[in-house]
């Protein structure tokens, strides 16, 4: 079973949530502060955290980009918040699902299950890979969360990286933006700008741009797929220089 973070400050919600959970078998650890659930994820193991936005000491959004900056733990938000736009905002911040008060113990279970599935079979599976992904001189380490191009270490945001070593674990593969709203930005609906946005930026740090590609290529109305470039024709100059073909 897991082991569960509680972040919150109602006493009567988190006594509730500590016993269906502990009933549950998971283990549980509940705290009813911001700062507190910091201190804990700095210092314990988690496989999954529930985070109440209505904290008394920092607004939950905040906590969120915090906790990111700790840990890549699943986050399930508890919010009583259902605008859709704000929702959005938060899974885009680093939520893995959300849940809107008042919300069953069965829905909470339905949940966890299944943010610990993805987490388990999907990108929680591919931290645990000792290799590095390799396409051209592109070097993506799963693991360390690290990148290099050429050998050059990319400075790249928690999604931009996601969003980079999925690809790269496909490498030529064409994929479908609906997955990758799935699997990187975890949320089942959403428009293709936040895509496109972190494409964007991702291309800038590769050292391309969209009207001339090296690694990551868009299909209009299909999906994205990153793949190596070929390799310079004997006597040209990598992409992008002098006698290359391309304007510089």
């Amino acid at each position: 079973m897991a082991h569960v973070l509680v972040v919150e400050d109602d006493p009567f919600v988190r006594s509730a949530l500590i016993r269906h959970l502990t009933d549950a078998a998971h283990t549980v650890r509940s705290v009813g502060t911001a700062l507190e659930a910091l201190r804990e994820v700095a210092q314990l193991r988690f496989d999954v955290v529930i985070l109440d936005l209505g904290l008394p000491d920092l607004d939950g959004a905040e906590a969120l980009k915090m906790l990111r900056g700790l840990t890549q733990v699943p986050v399930i938000v508890a919010t009583a918040r259902d605008d859709e736009r704000e929702i959005v905002r938060l899974l885009n911040d680093g939520a893995d699902d959300y849940l809107v008060k008042p919300f069953s113990v069965d829905h909470l279970a339905a949940r966890m299950a299944a943010v610990l599935r993805r987490w388990d079979g999907g990108r929680g599976a591919v931290r645990e890979r000792e290799e590095v992904l390799r396409v051209g001189g592109l070097a993506v380490d799963p693991r360390r969360r690290t990148a290099e191009l050429d050998g050059r270490p990319l400075e790249l945001t928690r999604r931009e990286f996601d969003l980079l070593a999925h690809l790269a674990g496909r490498p030529g593969e064409v994929i479908a933006r609906r997955e990758l709203l799935t699997e990187v930005w975890r949320q089942s609906y959403g428009d293709d700008q936040t895509i496109d946005v972190h494409l964007s930026w991702l291309r800038r740090k590769l050292g391309e741009t969209a009207a001339r590609p090296r690694y990551l290529h868009t299909l209009r109305g299909v999906g994205v797929k990153l793949e190596a470039p070929p390799a310079p024709v004997d006597g040209a100059a990598p992409w992008g220089g002098p006698g290359s073909g391309q304007p510089v």
